[in-house]
């Protein structure tokens, strides 16, 4: 283990980190090479306990069970983003936080996560690395129990610039699956996971805010769609998941679920519709 090591007391507010990185956005200049010296450095959050109240608004605005004394799989992300805005909204680091896309997410729970229980979480940046399409940064998630990783997670965030490299062949759709459901879309989800989440992106918000950036309507949060899935599709409790989010889902909309056991989608509508979330789950095997 390198870098150095940053013990907080309390969980960083996520609103005036935002609001942070935004102003330091336009001053960023991301370029092939660009170099990050806090790759490494870690935020630690220890005796972490859930506030039962934000889960159980979480739980609800993305379909999980309520009222269960255990974590859903996405939720420990919540938990650390936080911790990751501090780090990527921070003056050395080099990518904009406007404009980054969040590319994907690879979860592995170990076991079944009280949520009653207490936790340490710990967040790093591991690697700065060169994507086609510009650079990615690799965002490292870890909740412990008595010292023992119980769940884990690696993210991508993708900062678009021009790039050497050749452009590359177009990877090919995966053939549709089975669709299992549709869900019509309200216009207030993305407002409804802000609230329970956090992550009060105006993206998600209001069609207003959101045409700023370049939508036409309010985008569900990725996370959402990803939380969405898995609610639907069902998990083992030691499970590894790996999820890519395609193109955005667009508020409010209608959205097909399909499933053929393991790997999972999300597609608007149509024969066969616009790919937005393709993902599949894994038992772990002892």
């Amino acid at each position: 283990m390198t870098g150095t090591v940053t013990i907080l007391s309390g969980p960083p507010s996520l609103g005036p980190l935002l609001a942070l990185g935004a102003l330091r956005s336009p001053f960023k200049r991301p370029r092939p090479g660009v170099a990050f010296p806090g790759t490494g450095d870690r935020l630690v959050l220890p005796d972490l306990r859930v506030d039962l109240a934000r889960l159980a608004a979480y739980e609800r605005v993305c379909g999980f069970p309520t009222g269960e004394d255990s974590l859903p799989l996405t939720y420990p992300h919540v938990l650390g983003f936080p911790l990751a805005m501090r780090i990527m909204s921070g003056r050395g680091f080099p990518l904009p936080l406007l404009g980054l896309v969040h590319t994907s997410i690879e979860i592995t729970r170990h076991t079944t996560l009280a949520a009653t229980g207490s936790y340490e979480l710990t967040v790093h940046v591991e690697r700065l690395a060169a994507h086609r399409r510009g650079t990615e940064a690799v965002v490292v998630t870890e909740l412990r129990d008595g010292g023992t990783v119980v769940w884990e997670s690696t993210s991508t965030y993708l900062a678009r610039h021009r790039t050497e490299a050749a452009p590359a062949a177009r990877e090919p759709e995966p053939d549709p699956l089975p669709v299992l459901d549709e869900w019509r879309l309200a216009a207030d989800v993305g407002r409804r996971y802000g609230a329970a989440s956090g992550d009060r992106n105006p993206i998600h918000l209001h069609p207003l805010t959101a045409r700023l950036f370049g939508f036409p309507r309010a985008i569900a949060h990725g996370m959402w769609t990803v939380a969405r899935c898995l609610a639907a599709h069902g998990t083992p409790q030691a499970v590894r998941v790996r999820a890519e989010f395609r193109t955005p889902v667009l508020l409010p909309g209608t959205v097909t679920f399909a499933t053929d056991g393991k790997r999972f989608e999300l597609r608007g509508p149509g024969e066969p519709g616009r790919l937005h979330v393709s993902g599949r789950a894994d038992p772990l095997t002892r």
